[in-house]
């Protein structure tokens, strides 16, 4: 299983297709969750994800789109 927690999120080129594709599934998880509830649930300090608005997930979700692409094009 990926580890993503310990990965540098601004640095998405190091990271391979199943972390990739991982924080892309926990992205769109995330993004659902705050669609669906008024409520936004707290993330730990050691998710990717800690203190990140909708917007900036959004963003963050076409850089992992983009790296994904690029490795798959290697």
């Amino acid at each position: 299983m990926a580890n993503i927690k310990l990965k540098p999120i601004d640095q998405l080129e190091t990271w391979n297709t199943k972390e990739l594709r991982k924080l892309r599934i926990t992205i769109k998880n995330r993004m659902e969750s705050l669609s669906l509830s008024s409520k936004k649930k707290e993330l730990p300090p050691s998710h990717p994800l800690h203190l990140m608005d909708i917007g900036e997930i959004k963003n963050l979700l076409e850089k992992v789109q983009k790296a994904e692409r690029i490795l798959s094009k290697q």
